[in-house]
């Protein structure tokens, strides 16, 4: 296949651009710093800087939609908030519209969505059936998930990917817990009950390439292991297999004090179940947190 992907010099796509190139597709990458994109997607694989490089003429089998900047980072000033906005909802309004235009028209539109879709939802489990929450995240993926379903319009089959916390190396939330677990800081965030819906990369790459070639599946996926566990059970794994004590926990009020609106990434509860992905016959790699943690963490 032809594919165009956004987002494939980060961590999650760096990962599906090898499996991809491995498989035997030809990629175009649209990225911010196109000459990094072969050392970090491989070799052949096209670099571009801006849609507006590409025409009406060209053809793509299938639109891959990852990109976003980080939304764990500065905190969330009105500014900020633009900036996630637009390099998530306005990317993607580009994005179909190029699709829209274009003369060959992709077969599927697969998008980047989070978890952070439900909002924070205590103890209650949460498939792909339950609605939209209420605070910014949330807000943030339904319109993100919104614009890119507009390609439906154009007769593209559109997956929207409502990802988890994503387990890998070199990269992603586990890179910043890390150092203070190694010093044997490490704890639990706040009280500790809130759930965590995490799935290891290898498996969220191979659910896109499920979904990438299963004609028969749309709308909505939870990209999460079966397995969600809280914070402190979290916690208390990630140290036992670090063979550090974690003892040292991060008090809420801190958080907010120090992160303001941002804390809710770390303080709010998803006990996600990926029902939809399990019910196509997906195949979970790393189902056991404790086994994707080692997977992770060898040498």
């Amino acid at each position: 296949m032809i594919i165009l992907i956004t987002g494939g010099t980060g961590f999650i796509g760096r990962e599906l651009c090898r499996a991809l190139r491995k498989e035997g597709h030809n990629l175009t990458v649209l990225s911010r710093q196109p000459a990094k994109v072969p050392a970090l997607c491989g070799e052949g694989v096209v670099a571009i800087s801006n849609l507006d490089e590409l025409t009406s003429e060209d053809r793509f089998d299938a639109v891959i939609n990852l990109a976003g900047e980080p939304i764990f980072g500065p905190r969330w000033t009105a500014q900020r908030k633009q900036v996630l906005w637009g390099s998530r909802v306005s990317l993607t309004e580009g994005l179909v519209a190029y699709i829209g235009a274009a003369k060959h028209k992709p077969s599927v539109l697969i998008s980047g969505s989070a978890i952070g879709y439900y909002g924070d939802r205590g103890d209650a489990i949460i498939d792909e059936s339950v609605g939209c929450g209420r605070d910014f995240g949330a807000s943030l993926c339904s319109a993100w998930e919104r614009a890119a379903q507009a390609a439906e319009q154009h007769g593209v089959r559109v997956c929207l990917l409502r990802t988890g916390l994503v387990i890998g190396r070199n990269g992603g939330f586990l890179q910043r817990m890390l150092p203070p677990f190694r010093l044997g800081l490490g704890g639990r965030i706040g009280d500790g009950r809130q759930w965590m819906s995490w799935v290891h990369i290898a498996d969220h790459v191979a659910m896109t390439l499920m979904l990438l070639g299963s004609p028969q599946l749309s709308g909505p996926f939870n990209v999460t292991a079966p397995s969600p566990v809280t914070n402190l059970e979290f916690t208390q794994s990630l140290a036992r297999i670090l063979k550090r004590p974690a003892i040292l926990p991060v008090p809420a009020v801190f958080l907010r004090l120090a992160l303001g609106e941002m804390a809710g990434l770390l303080l709010s509860s998803q006990r996600v179940m990926s029902s939809r992905i399990r019910a196509a016959n997906f195949k979970f790699a790393f189902g056991v947190l404790g086994d994707a943690l080692r997977d992770v963490l060898s040498d």
